[in-house]
């Protein structure tokens, strides 16, 4: 019997480097906050131990996808014996800065982890989930959260639960690319978390971005013509707060053809988690 269980996209309220490693990589001050734009994954539990994925991500073999290697994974951390048939409806647009992947993978270890009753803890599915990407413990915890050092270090907020719009202008732009650049500011001040929520902060990435994607560029310019937009994560998607979802659907039917947009909810509480507990309320009562 398919299971089918959220994955959940994310917006970098703001995103600051502070700093850089000895190993290369860079020191962050970040809000993480989900949005109701949601990935859904179908679990069928299989005997035979195997892992496949039953649908197609357009340029993601199956043995790179998020989804299969995490529930790989899990399977070496906690010795396993079952397998699964993964399918997964994408609707977070790729190379965009929700988190689609990290959301997939984590969305994947929390269900499978529970499909399969290994039995592993928050904490030691987190500790798998860095391994897959800095960004997937925070969709484990399934909190809005601060986060500092390269992501990891994860405190639970509780940022407004704005109306957004959310732009994605047609491009995908590479992580490495973005935080490779030699013109990347690196040495911002850190902040504290009340600094944030009486203040706000900036997108280092933002500048860069720009820069790189001309598309990117055009599509904040749009935007900001309308609210305060800036940059999630390395992007290339786009986002602006609004008073309510109807302003922000007005703007949104004015949205160039070739761009898509998206009104969502901010949500300090992850649908991901809020499924978890309804299948353990669903178990105790039958």
């Amino acid at each position: 019997m398919n299971q089918t269980w959220p994955a959940p996209a994310k917006l970098n309220l703001f995103l600051h480097i502070v700093g850089r490693r000895e190993d290369g990589y860079h020191l962050l001050q970040t809000a993480f906050q989900f949005i109701n734009l949601v990935d859904d994954i179908s679990f069928a539990i299989r005997e035979d131990g195997e892992v496949h994925r039953c649908s197609v991500l357009d340029g993601v073999p199956e043995h790179e996808d998020l989804v299969v290697r995490a529930a790989h994974a899990l399977k070496i951390a906690s010795g396993a014996k079952l397998g699964a048939d993964i399918s997964v409806v994408k609707r977070i647009p790729s190379g965009g800065g929700l988190g689609g992947g990290s959301s997939d993978a984590a969305t994947t270890l929390i269900a499978l982890n529970y499909l399969w009753k290994t039995g592993l803890s928050d904490d030691q599915l987190a500790e798998i989930g860095l391994s897959l990407g800095a960004d997937v413990p925070v969709f484990i915890r399934g909190h809005a959260a601060w986060a500092e050092g390269v992501g990891e270090q994860l405190t639970a907020i509780e940022p407004e639960e704005s109306d957004y719009l959310v732009i994605h202008p047609g491009c995908s732009v590479p992580t490495a690319d973005i935080f490779g650049a030699d013109d990347l500011t690196r040495n911002t001040p850190p902040i504290t978390i009340r600094d944030f929520l009486e203040r706000g902060g900036i997108n280092d990435c933002e500048a860069v971005v720009k820069q790189k994607f001309s598309q990117v560029n055009e599509a904040l310019a749009w935007l900001s013509d309308h609210a305060e937009a800036r940059l999630t994560g390395t992007g290339s998607c786009l986002f602006a707060a609004f008073p309510d979802r109807e302003s922000a659907q007005r703007v949104q039917q004015s949205l160039p053809e070739n761009w898509q947009g998206f009104v969502v909810k901010g949500i300090n509480r992850s649908p991901l988690r809020d499924r978890l507990e309804q299948q353990k309320t669903n178990a105790h009562k039958s």
